[in-house]
């Protein structure tokens, strides 16, 4: 089930009784399923991160439950609170990975999805969803415009707001949505930069989203980025090169290379400009639990 992007200032305007208010962690979204002695770790466009995220599928067995499906967020967690994306990519030593779990979908041979968000919730509190690797995902208390102030002071992604009567239920939904401290989102790369200066590897990428079967240009991203993560994007980005731009808009970027679109990033910006174009862009990561063809521009409704 998926979140709907919605411009706080105005949806904080209206009535809001029979919400529940959530962190908006940042980080990869996961479903785990365990059956018996089985548990495996799916990603949203089913890629398994049972071997990325072991630590979490040890404490997930240690749960008293023995069939269960769950979903959440894998986050990065320095000892005091979740980090941002980005640190995600350099969990070890000094980060740990923590999963969030937020929902339950399935308890003991049981489909729970059509309960309601309350009674789900009830259901995971009697699981004990607690360790070193895990977290539940429990609402806020307090009213929606102070808990949104609070968490952008603290420096959070941001709020899910989830109406306490919805069902579960797969797809895009506006039962839940999602309020940004700050602008980001998924793009996908289509090509690259050569690097400049002293910079190694690749200068920026070259960004977009689908608008139906076109592949809209949104601009070039051109910070954000660690070394290993240039080194690491440059050796993906030359095993997809090809001779052709994949934007449907014309880029004026002289001596530009072209990549299949197939990897998907998350980037932080500013605002879209007038002419569809993101200002002040930062790069924060790949996106493996992202399919390139699910990427498309998002705006809170009218």
């Amino acid at each position: 089930m998926l979140a709907t992007l919605v411009d706080p200032a105005k949806w904080l305007d209206a009535d809001l009784p029979g919400w529940i208010f959530e962190r908006k962690l940042d980080g990869l979204r996961c479903v785990a399923v365990r059956h018996g002695d089985r548990l495996e770790l799916w990603s949203r466009n089913h890629n398994s991160f049972l071997g990325r995220f072991p630590e979490v599928a040890t404490s997930l067995v240690s749960l008293a439950p023995t069939r269960f499906t769950l979903d959440g967020e894998v986050v990065a967690h320095d000892g005091r609170d979740f980090v941002g994306f980005g640190r995600l990519q350099q969990h070890g030593s000094t980060l740990r990975v923590v999963y969030g779990v937020f929902d339950v979908l399935h308890l003991e041979g049981r489909d729970t999805t059509g309960l309601t968000l309350v009674e789900r919730k009830d259901l995971l509190a009697a699981m004990g969803v607690a360790g070193p690797n895990l977290a539940p995902v429990n609402p806020l208390d307090g009213a929606p415009a102070a808990l949104l102030d609070t968490a952008c002071r603290q420096g959070w992604e941001g709020l899910v707001g989830k109406r306490a009567d919805s069902r579960y239920r797969p797809g895009r939904s506006a039962d839940w949505v999602k309020l940004k401290c700050s602008a980001s989102q998924e793009l996908i790369i289509g090509g690259w930069t050569e690097p400049r200066g002293t910079r190694p590897h690749l200068g920026a990428l070259l960004v977009g989203y689908y608008e139906g079967d076109a592949l809209r240009y949104a601009g070039k991203v051109g910070s954000g980025f660690t070394s290993s993560a240039l080194r690491d994007l440059a050796q993906q980005l030359q095993s997809l090169e090809r001779a052709d731009p994949p934007f449907s808009d014309p880029v004026k970027e002289r001596g530009a290379h072209w990549a299949e679109p197939r990897l998907v990033a998350n980037i932080a910006f500013t605002e879209w400009t007038r002419d569809g174009r993101l200002r002040h862009p930062r790069f924060e990561g790949l996106r493996p639990d992202k399919a390139a063809s699910a990427v498309v521009r998002e705006q809170p409704p009218a």
